[in-house]
């Protein structure tokens, strides 16, 4: 079979068959014309490997499965050491679960310590008013993660450009000209529509996965960049307009979104993109703006849901004394 033909049967990418191959997990042959031929039990093994990731199953850890199956075994997991796997794919879970449960634990101590002073987070707010906050679904636990390609590397000091992008609120916004003080602007690549599955392939680039989950952290977290002299947040993609703003609504965002189609701040800042959903898109980065001047860039970012929380880090170690005193 070709690739393409092994894509549409497995619904896995060109890109990820050949990773695969690059990992060594299928090894194709070649015809005369030099094209890839994938044999049937190529095709098997992506189809289990995509099978298995449904289930947090990374793809190193796919191997005792795979094995099995190159061992003539009918099914994957009809080995001792598939079982195994099984047992410590159940481990990890949890222990994610005792993790997770003993920070929420902690989170709602310091919540409630934090309201005893008076303090009104946004989810605190909404819980007054009965309305829940929606959330983003959960991310996978193996996603890849992006390495520093120094795409961002020449930001720091520079000047936004006088760029005017009419944000979701209905109100241009002016690049150069948002705030005096400290403000925040995030760039993400493309967030996915209710009920459609992310585009073939998403999962495997590192970085693009996590945008809806990224726009929730900084939603959850805006009271406290606030604190923390942030006068402002902004969001900008090449997501049309019409789009963000049912993003905006869905998720109860209470920031302004930018759409970029045509990449105008990419071109004037030589922001780092790439190919996805057969279309240019933004890498994810986010820029702390002090008036009109880049002053500091988180690049790469992973994991995206957790992004917030490494930004108000960073706010707090670094402080300006006017804004904070303010």
């Amino acid at each position: 079979m070709r690739a393409g033909e092994v894509s549409k049967a497995t619904g896995a990418s060109i890109k990820a068959l050949r990773y695969y191959e690059e990992r060594g997990f299928i090894s194709p042959g070649h015809g005369a014309n030099l094209y890839r031929e994938y044999s049937v039990q190529d095709v098997r093994i992506v189809s289990e490997i995509r099978a298995l990731s449904v289930l947090g199953i990374g793809l190193q850890q796919t191997r005792p499965f795979l094995d099995c199956l190159r061992d003539g075994h009918e099914h994957s997991d009809d080995c001792p050491q598939s079982l195994a796997a099984y047992q410590q794919r159940i481990d990890q879970l949890d222990s994610v679960i005792s993790r997770l449960t003993s920070t929420r634990r902690e989170l709602d101590r310091q919540m409630n310590v934090a309201a005893r002073r008076g303090f009104r987070s946004v989810r605190t707010q909404m819980k007054e008013t009965n309305v829940s906050l929606p959330q983003a679904d959960a991310l996978p636990n193996d996603l890849p993660a992006p390495e520093d390609d120094g795409g961002a590397r020449h930001l720091p000091g520079r000047q936004l450009p006088p760029l005017t992008f009419n944000a979701t609120d209905g109100k241009p916004i002016k690049l150069d000209d948002v705030a005096a003080g400290r403000w925040v602007l995030y760039l993400y690549p493309l967030t996915g529509e209710p009920g459609r599955d992310v585009p073939r392939g998403w999962d495997e680039i590192p970085g693009a996965r996590g945008c809806s989950q990224e726009a929730c952290s900084f939603r959850d977290n805006l009271s406290a960049l606030q604190a923390l002299g942030v006068a402002q947040v902004l969001a900008l993609s090449t997501d049309p307009a019409d789009y963000q703003r049912d993003l905006v609504d869905r998720l109860h965002l209470p920031y302004s979104m930018l759409s970029d189609p045509q990449l105008c701040l990419a071109r004037a800042l030589d922001l780092p993109t790439f190919e996805g959903d057969g279309q240019t898109l933004y890498k994810r980065l986010t820029l702390v703006v002090h008036g009109s001047t880049i002053e500091h860039v988180f690049y790469p970012i992973f994991p995206p849901d957790k992004h917030a929380d490494e930004v108000l880090a960073w706010l707090a170690a670094n402080p300006r004394t006017s804004e904070t005193s303010a």
